[in-house]
This record gives structure tokens, sequence and C-alpha cells, in this order.
């Protein structure tokens, strides 16, 4: 009892925190000229119980309300072309995060016309269906992504990068649709509140300074004849370094590619996407070597239906392998197959309730949360509320 009372003070503490900053940085610009401001965020606290195992650090084979995450975002369209905007985040997931405030992104937006534009800043990294905008949780049926396209774990590492981008549209005629490109190029790096570094230390290397790496990459997509359905790829090169007391980390630029396709249309979404991240590292202890190698192969299909305007159920399979190990072990790979439910109470407030039922544990678990070990499956129920301005 006395731990659940702690934990709930410690969860509305983070609350305050949040709703703090929210009524400091709104508040700030209401004292202003609000012309061309538009301020956005939200708020939202998460909820996991799972039947065996510890998921992302947290005791959720206890039931845990360790999930508090929050955001705000200002732009504001400085001339006709160009605009400007920066995001706050905080959050506190398990054992990441904490009371420190993020800049997610930060950029300048400069788009000549509808075949050219340019951006740079720290940018929100385009690649597949959701790198960009898995940031922002209010647009989301789902609670957690498919996880191995999308681990909410390691998500520093993929969401942005210091650097430009330019994009555009080309038209390829009414019967063949719109081609849509975007080419990158800068620096990525590891947080320290990142789950690899949480790895990195359980393997002996405790870094005290972030990683980081030259990224480059580019997104095609195309915007096909039939109303609402849209089918790309993408391409991305990451590479990491850093130096710990005890040793350092090297991983040489590797390609992590994407296909994906979605079709929207009225009240139905159809989605589903391929991925692949081969990484060949190594970890330095001291003088020992120790190779940090994977070949991931991940893919999952989606779908959801809005049954009324403010409900919604979906569904979707993840599947992920390495194939650097011997994919019948549990250890590598994970199978999930998921439930959701949305309902909105109005354009501020919504709930959300998923069912997952895991099979392996190569992805979302920590020795050190699970010291007697994994069981090699799980069921796990997730449960979120949220405020969305």
């Amino acid at each position: 009892m006395f731990r659940g009372m702690m934990l709930r003070r410690m969860t509305l503490r983070r609350m305050h925190r949040f709703a703090l900053i929210f009524f400091i940085c709104t508040g700030s610009l209401c004292a202003q000229d609000l012309a061309g401001i538009v301020v956005h965020g939200f708020v939202s606290q998460g909820f996991l119980f799972s039947s065996a195992n510890n998921y992302l650090s947290m005791k959720s084979s206890d039931g845990s309300p360790q999930w508090t995450d929050g955001a705000v975002s200002i732009s504001d369209s400085l001339t006709d072309n160009l605009r400007v905007g920066i995001q706050l985040h905080m959050y506190q997931l398990g054992e990441f995060g904490g009371s420190s405030v993020q800049v997610d992104w930060a950029s300048g937006d400069y788009r000549v016309n509808d075949h050219f534009g340019i951006r740079a800043g720290k940018v929100k990294t385009v690649w597949g269906l959701f790198n960009d905008s898995q940031d922002i949780d209010a647009v989301f049926l789902w609670i957690l992504l498919p996880q191995g396209s999308y681990s909410i774990d390691h998500k520093s590492f993929y969401l942005s990068h210091i650097g430009g981008d330019i994009y555009g549209g080309i038209p390829l005629g009414k019967r063949a649709g719109t081609l849509h490109y975007l080419a990158y190029a800068g620096q990525a790096t590891i947080d320290l509140n990142d789950g690899y570094i949480k790895t990195f230390a359980q393997l002996g290397l405790a870094f005290s300074n972030s990683l980081g790496g030259k990224t480059y990459g580019a997104d095609l997509q195309w915007e096909t004849p039939l109303r609402g359905l849209i089918l790309g790829s993408s391409g991305n090169w990451l590479a990491a370094d850093g130096t710990a007391p005890a040793g350092s980390f090297h991983s040489p630029a590797y390609l992590v590619p994407s296909m994906y396709g979605k079709f929207n249309r009225g009240k139905l979404y159809l989605a589903g996407e391929y991925d692949r991240i081969p990484i060949n590292a190594m970890i330095t202890v001291g003088t020992t070597v120790i190779p940090f190698v994977e070949d991931a192969r991940s893919w999952f299909v989606m779908g959801s239906y809005r049954l009324r305007k403010n409900f919604q159920l979906g569904s979707y399979y993840s599947h992920y392998v390495d194939k650097g190990y011997d994919t019948t072990q549990p250890a590598n790979y994970s199978k999930d197959w998921v439930l959701t439910g949305r309902y909105d109470f109005n354009d501020y407030f919504c709930s959300k309730i998923e069912g997952h039922f895991l099979r392996g544990t190569a992805l979302g678990y920590y020795n050190d949360t699970n010291p007697n070990g994994l069981a090699p499956n799980s069921n796990m129920l997730a449960a979120k509320i949220g405020f969305t301005f």
C-alpha cells in the first residue's frame, strides 16, 4: 500500500511539472502579439500491466503508472515562405527520461514553391510511416507503435538530426499521381536517457556523455492516382561513436531501409511496413572487445475503423526477428498481436486501451528489471489518458 501511495504521489508530481511548463509557455505567449503564432501541446499519463516480465524498465508485472509524457510546440510564419518552430518535451518512461526538458526539434523551413523547399536546424528525420510523427501521441490510435520498427526506448537516436533537408513534390499527371521526395544530412545523437545507454551499461560500459555520428538519407512517396493510397520507401544511413571512462563504442555507418504503404479513406485505415536494421558495431571495455551485432528484420500490418466520430477500434500484428542469431530462441524474436480502442471525450481529452499478446523477448526487456530471467511469452494491458491543445 505504501509503495502504491508513493507511486501515485510521484506520478502527480510529474503531472504537476508538465502542467507548470505548459502554463508558463502558453501564458507568456498570451501576453504577446499572437498573430501568426501557433501553439500546440499535449500531456498524457500511461499505465502498463503485464502477466509476466517487466517491460520498458517498469515494474509492469505489478502494474506500473511510470509513464508520463508531455510536449509543447510553438511555430510562427515569419513570411509567406518561411516558418520557424520548436518543440519542448519532457517525459518519464520507467527509468528513462526525467525532469529535464529536451528539445525534440527546432528548425526553420523555407518553402520556395510546391516543388522545392529547405529546412534546417534540429529537424525531425523522415523515415518509414511514422518516424517523424511518433512524438505526437494525439494523432495515433495506438498507445505503442510496432516496437520492431519504432522502439519507444530508442526514440532519441532516430527521431531527429541536426542538419538540413530538401524536399518537394513532382506532379506526374492526373493518371499517375504525385511523387514526393526528401533528402537530408546531419548529425544524430543517442541521448543518455536512451535504451541503448542502459544496454551498454549492462555490458560494463557506462557513458557520461551522449554518443553520436553522421546520418543521411532519403524518402520517396508516391501519392497514387487511387485516392487515399500512398506507397513509399526510405533509406537512413547512421553511424555512432562514443567514449566512456571504461572504454568506447564504435558503429560504422549502416543502412536502415524501409518500404511501406498506407490506404486511408473515410472511416477505414490500412497500413504496412517492412524494415531492416543491420548493425555491426564494437564495444570495448578495457582490453575486452564485445561485438554488438544485429541483423534485424521487422514488418507489421495494421488496420483501424472509426465506428463513430469519437470512437475508433484497430489492430496490428508486428513481427521482429534477429537473423544474426538463432531465430528459434525467444531472445531473438518478438511477435506481437495488438487490439486497441480509442475514445475522444471532446476535442481535448481522449482515452486509449490496448492489449498486447507478446511472444518472444527480443524487444523492450532489460536484465536489471528482470533479475530472475524472462518468460518466453507475456500478455500486457496498456492504458492511457491524454489532454491535447
